[in-house]
């Protein structure tokens, strides 16, 4: 039985070595139709592999970040009022599809806004530095957010439709994941988290240490005057 009520988003920057795999395991689960994958200015081919598997594919003609991507697929869904919640995963693989089904049953079970895929009780296969920065940026952002969060950098998530509608983002980069629980915590929304695998492989972070720490640092500051 196909997710009929349910979206799913994919941003995607040079992927095309994964992103076919990853749609087929997601088109066990969703129409092709409720599959967006946003090709930010890939140069490898990604959106014409994307594009071949039947899905929707949103091209943008050059790299804005990773914010920008999920900020297109949102928009995509914005006024789709049959779309109940939106699932947002990585584009390389590392988050399992086959995890979906417990995001669904806590999301009909408990009606909470956003769920995040919570990797820190399974932390064997992670490296050390994310680790520590996972528990770091989660800390600050439970704090500015004014609720627990157990894994604020995980990308894996289900977020109401009704509730991405009327957040206003800003940002472009890999800190629109910690902008969205910032804004969401603060206008009352519940933010719970589901157990997820910790999968690690070949792939390449495309995060950069410095700026994006700096990026990190500004929001947080910035959310202080919001």
């Amino acid at each position: 039985m196909f997710l009929d009520d349910f979206g799913v988003i994919i941003p995607a920057y040079n992927e095309k070595e994964h992103i076919a795999n990853v749609i087929l395991s997601l088109k066990k689960i969703f129409p092709p139709g409720n599959i967006v994958i946003v090709d930010d200015g890939s140069g490898d081919g990604t959106a014409e592999t994307a594009r071949l598997t039947g899905v929707v594919v949103i091209e943008h003609p050059e790299n804005r970040g990773k914010g920008a991507a999920l900020r297109s697929g949102f928009e995509y869904f914005n006024h789709k009022t049959d779309i109940r919640g939106v699932f947002t995963l990585d584009a390389d693989g590392q988050h399992d599809p086959s995890e979906i089904s417990g995001f669904i049953e806590r999301f009909n079970e408990a009606g909470t806004d956003i769920l995040i895929g919570n990797r820190m009780d399974s932390t064997e296969n992670m490296p050390l530095v994310r680790k520590l920065t996972n528990r770091f940026t989660s800390m600050v952002i439970s704090r500015r957010a004014g609720c627990r969060i157990e894994d604020s950098q995980s990308g894996y998530r289900l977020i109401k439709n009704s509730l991405l509608a009327r957040i206003d983002l800003v940002t472009e980069h890999f800190e629109t994941e910690s902008e969205i629980l910032i804004k969401a915590g603060r206008d009352g929304a519940t933010i719970g988290s589901v157990p997820i695998s910790t999968i690690y492989a070949t792939e390449e972070s495309k995060i950069n240490p410095l700026r994006d720490t700096i990026r990190f640092l500004k929001l947080v500051t910035k959310s202080f005057f919001w």
